[in-house]
């Protein structure tokens, strides 16, 4: 066929769809929302490539953000976050932040490089403070390098021990927080949304975060019938919260402070003495759970949690929490978590947990349907 019949036979096609009542028309395809894809993880003992452990510091009380005079120092609480600490980093430093400007000064130390005290520097710094960081450990070696790092607010207190200010201090920094992190998402921070299905044998009571007063946290949260998910469980909840990758995101976060004009000294702090003696007259106590040691906390306890890590799948884009088991997909491998051990201070792997987690998920990923 020659170009200009082609064209005027679709020109002659496209006219009889268009017309309107002279008998003829044209067959339309249904359109079909795509069924959602999950793959499996495959969970296996010879594709377990480490296993990590962390010491979550915890306070039954929640966390600490206050100030205190040190000779002629300001020292400003911000540390006790439990399983909290990457999630509510951004507004625990904002609360901190809001009382180191109340004191007038300008030059700021920060005691911690983990997620806390980078987050806490970073806000110093964009507030016009010339801001040094002081740590024994810096990214890849810190805590939040060993954290799951979801935006869940997680472990942070016993909520028998909390008072009213603290549930109001609490609200307002994960709000702070969240919308913080909105701002990071990308591949720079390693920071994206993700959708995480909660999968229990019992029906759910709350909505998402209704028991600790963050419900409009979690978007799009919707509980599932049967056949809207693969999971082999009678009750099974959707919701939609960030993951943060602590290998990309510290690292990114460490360079931007560097890049701001901040110093970073790598050194540790035996007592309040040493921290007494420091130029700045401002200092911010991010040291975790250091801080039990350096300002005496006796509440501050850690809670020992053991990550067992598969080789990378990069087709899983979906988390699942079954009980005391989790399993989060970064571009590092699966973790594989649900171990929490109160008052245990050994960073020694525990081989009977290990099999716990490993055979948990075994069972939980071969019982899915296909979809």
């Amino acid at each position: 066929m020659r170009r200009r019949e082609f064209l005027k036979a679709a020109g002659a096609l496209a006219a009889l769809g268009a017309a309107n009542g002279c008998g003829a028309t044209l067959r339309r395809t249904a359109v079909v929302d795509p069924v959602r894809r999950f793959d499996r993880v495959r969970v296996s003992a010879d594709r377990v490539i480490r296993t990590v452990v962390g010491l979550r510091p915890f306070r039954r009380s929640g966390f600490v953000v206050r100030a205190e005079k040190l000779d002629a120092h300001t020292l400003i609480h911000n540390y006790g976050h439990g399983g909290g600490g990457m999630t509510l980093s951004w507004g625990t430093a904002h609360l901190a932040t809001e009382l180191a400007l109340a004191t007038g000064q300008t030059r700021a130390a920060v005691l911690g490089c983990g997620g806390v005290g980078l987050a806490t520097a970073r806000l110093l710094q964009r507030r016009g403070f010339a801001v040094t960081i002081y740590a024994k450990d810096l990214p890849p070696n810190t805590t939040s390098n060993i954290a799951g790092a979801q935006w869940a607010p997680a472990e942070t207190y016993d909520a028998e021990s909390q008072s009213d200010a603290f549930r109001d201090q609490f609200v307002r920094a994960a709000h702070l927080s969240h919308r913080e992190f909105q701002n990071l998402a990308g591949d720079y921070y390693g920071v994206r949304w993700i959708e995480n299905y909660v999968v229990s044998g019992r029906p759910f009571q709350r909505p998402q975060g209704a028991a600790q007063n963050i419900e409009d946290l979690y978007p799009d949260a919707r509980d599932l019938g049967r056949g809207d998910h693969p999971f082999d469980g009678a009750y099974v909840r959707r919701f939609v919260t960030m993951l943060i990758e602590p290998p990309v995101y510290l690292n990114a976060m460490l360079r931007d402070f560097e890049l701001a004009g901040g110093t970073v000294v790598v050194r540790a702090f035996d007592d309040l003495r040493a921290v007494a003696a420091l130029a700045e007259p401002v200092v911010m106590n991010c040291t975790g759970l250091g801080a039990k040691a350096l300002v005496g906390d006796e509440e501050l306890m850690p809670i020992k949690g053991q990550l067992t890590i598969l080789l990378p799948q990069p087709e899983v884009d979906y988390i699942t929490l079954q009980d005391d088991l989790y399993m989060f997909p970064r571009r590092d491998g699966i973790l594989l978590g649900g171990t929490h051990e109160r008052d245990n201070w050994t960073l020694e792997p525990n081989a009977e947990a290990a099999r716990h987690v490993l055979d948990g998920h075994a069972r939980f990923f071969h019982a899915m349907r296909s979809r």
